[in-house]
């Protein structure tokens, strides 16, 4: 039943819509440093990938995340840094794997084609130098056994290679999610002109003359000085209608 369970997570995780912040190929420019340290100390490097994987919380930690049939059964509970670093240092690959599939499970993070063909091939390349052997030393021909000694450095390499890159994707993944990456660019604040302000009972007036008082009537009467009433109205009695209207040869 645990294997069917195991198998039917791994049929759900190639559903996860998220991505790795960086792919197995960008691992190298995205942190050379710690890829270059995880090839040299890879045991040690998981050590710290897991432990920070579980946020520190050590009574968490499963043997190799309950994927083995020894999970859960190596005291776990009573030495759990003690397991650990017997996991990283005897079933490193499992260590490896078992982190990636905690990160993957947690932040629903599938694995794009690109980086399964990577792993592919590296598994590929084991296999084919571990059968490589097998027909040597059946055989004994000592050309064979050349080839599957050169077969089996190159597969070696592979393997640590894409190992190192892998923990450092991790690494990468979980500086993104401890927010180590620094603080995003602030947005650039607009003149104070153009903010408005709600301190403001009236919103300022901007190329407009200002609004009169209230009770004031606004532009009635016009001012004297513009000639409003005209000085000659009403016109005085007899002056209507004026002279000469109206025009001679018009019938009255």
């Amino acid at each position: 039943m645990a294997s069917q369970a195991h198998l039917d997570k791994m049929a759900v995780r190639r559903d996860y819509r998220n991505l790795w912040h960086t792919d197995l190929m960008s691992t190298m420019r995205a942190d050379p440093g710690y890829c270059c340290l995880s090839a040299i100390c890879a045991p040690c490097i998981s050590y710290m990938l897991r432990k920070r994987a579980l946020y520190g919380d050590m009574s968490r930690y499963t043997c190799c995340g309950g994927y083995m049939p020894c999970s859960g059964r190596c005291g776990e509970s009573k030495c759990p840094e003690f397991c650990l670093c017997t996991e990283v240092f005897l079933c490193f690959g499992n260590s490896v794997a078992t982190t990636r599939f905690m990160l993957q499970d947690e932040f629903n993070i599938q694995t794009t084609q690109c980086d399964n063909c990577i792993i592919g091939f590296m598994f590929c390349i084991q296999q084919l130098a571990c059968i490589f052997s097998i027909v040597a030393c059946i055989t004994g021909m000592e050309e064979l056994q050349e080839a599957s000694q050169i077969l089996s450095c190159f597969a070696d390499l592979v393997y640590c290679t894409v190992c190192a890159c892998m923990q450092t994707q991790h690494k990468v993944e979980m500086d993104k999610r401890d927010g180590k990456f620094g603080p995003q660019p602030a947005m650039a604040v607009p003149p104070s002109q153009q903010m408005s302000r709600m301190d403001q009972s009236v919103p300022p007036s901007i190329g407009y003359p200002p609004p009169p008082a209230y009770g004031q009537p606004y532009g009635y009467p016009p001012p004297q000085n513009q000639g409003y009433p005209p000085a000659a109205y009403p016109p005085p009695a007899g002056a209507y209608p004026p002279q000469g209207y109206p025009p001679a040869g018009y019938p009255r």
